[in-house]
């Protein structure tokens, strides 16, 4: 099994209101994405509610092996969700690993 964990920041000019709205837009976005792409596994959005911390967004996925993943990176749903993101991400962060 394969984890795919990306973590988002968003741009400090957009307001909390804002923020809220692309996250929650985001999360319903990802999250369905199953019922599209087969071979995702396990799929989850978190926000953080550590204001101390960098990042805005976790995204956090399971897919049988890393041509799944890569496979799930260019799904037409996939990209559609993540242009949500597209102009209020300031930074991103990605990590696939086996376990």
């Amino acid at each position: 099994m394969v984890k795919h964990i990306v973590m988002f920041k968003l741009k400090e000019t957009l307001s909390q209101d804002e923020k809220n709205d692309l996250m929650v837009a985001f999360k319903r976005a990802i999250e369905v994405l199953p019922e599209t792409i087969t071979f995702i596994r396990r799929i989850y959005v978190g926000f953080n509610i550590n204001s101390a911390e960098k990042w805005d967004i976790c995204l956090e996925s399971e897919f049988d092996n890393l041509d799944d993943v890569k496979k799930y990176a260019v799904h037409p749903s996939h990209v559609a969700a993540g242009a949500i993101l597209k102009d209020a991400k300031e930074d991103r962060a990605c990590v696939d690993f086996e376990y």
